[in-house]
């Protein structure tokens, strides 16, 4: 088994003529240990980047409620000027809380779809899992 000094093992096979079926076994369990090494570095890393993605999207949403929030303080002015004045005053601070609200629901959508499930699932692993299954169903053939 060879190893880069900067990157993952590397196995170097033996020639088929002279192996026998405990060198072959002997192979393949260092092969299946060293797959199951990078499998779990993959998982980790993947988890580490859709957790990431799942930070963002925390953080959009709460952005977003915050915004939303303060369109609702200014919905709550303009209600309070608009019984003050009953003129402009208040239709401008409507429109303004208004705007305010869209851009923070905007912002919870946003949030909402990057804390969806379907998102945070490692993709690349599963699929990797699936291509391992089959390399090994073909080497135990």
């Amino acid at each position: 088994m060879a190893t880069d000094p900067g990157g993952p093992e590397v196995i170097s096979p033996r020639p088929k003529i002279d192996r026998s079926i405990s060198t072959l076994l002997s192979d393949l369990a260092g092969e299946t240990i060293l797959l199951f090494r990078q499998e779990m570095a993959l998982v980790k890393a993947e988890l580490h980047e859709k957790l990431s993605r799942a930070g963002q999207g925390a953080t959009a949403l709460g952005a977003g409620a915050l915004i939303a929030y303060s369109g609702w303080l200014a919905l709550v002015a303009a209600m309070i000027l608009a019984l003050m004045l009953v003129l402009p005053a208040w239709l401008s601070a409507t429109i303004v809380g208004v705007v305010i609200i869209l851009f923070g629901i905007v912002l919870m959508l946003i949030g909402r779809n990057r804390l969806n499930a379907e998102a945070l699932m490692p993709q690349r692993t599963l699929r990797t899992l699936r291509e391992d299954e089959e390399w090994l169903k073909e080497r135990l053939r």
